[in-house]
């Protein structure tokens, strides 16, 4: 299973909270077979929320977690149709949730270097630009794989 690819990313979502969006990221993982467990994976997120905001700055958040549910990395992307509040650096709700969820075994490095190279990204106006614009979900995916091998 790739960890990114089209089948990964969700158009014009629909959620009207934080945790509905949470709640909608787990259960897109359990489609994509990442996990059998959306239960347990919505717990780890969750848990993660509550240790301090996954929220960023521009309209996006990272909701990320290890869980023993997980049992192939995986990265999904949703881009919702209407702001869902959020706590963010800068105060404002997010449009684009990129999660990510790793298996409970996995050594750190790979998914701590997957996050900091996408809150890196996120610093960037043309990376922003080309999440919020893109037409489908392969322009998605390429501006976040552009992102992740910077």
């Amino acid at each position: 299973m790739a960890i990114l690819d089209s089948s990964h990313v969700f158009l014009d979502c629909s959620a009207a909270t934080r945790d509905e969006a949470l709640e909608l990221a787990a259960s897109k993982a359990v489609e994509l077979g990442a996990t059998s467990d959306a239960a347990a994976l919505l717990e780890g997120l969750k848990a993660r929320e509550a240790e301090g905001s996954t929220g960023m700055m521009g309209g996006f958040a990272i909701p990320h977690c290890k869980s023993a549910s997980v049992c192939d990395p995986c990265i999904v992307v949703l881009r919702f149709s209407e702001p869902v509040e959020w706590q963010t650096m800068d105060k404002a709700p997010i449009d684009c949730a990129i999660a990510l969820f790793i298996p409970d075994g996995e050594l750190g490095t790979e998914h701590l270097r997957i996050l900091s190279k996408l809150a890196a990204s996120l610093m960037h106006e043309d990376f922003c630009h080309a999440i919020k614009g893109a037409a489908d979900a392969d322009a998605v995916v390429a501006a976040i794989n552009e992102g992740l091998e910077n």
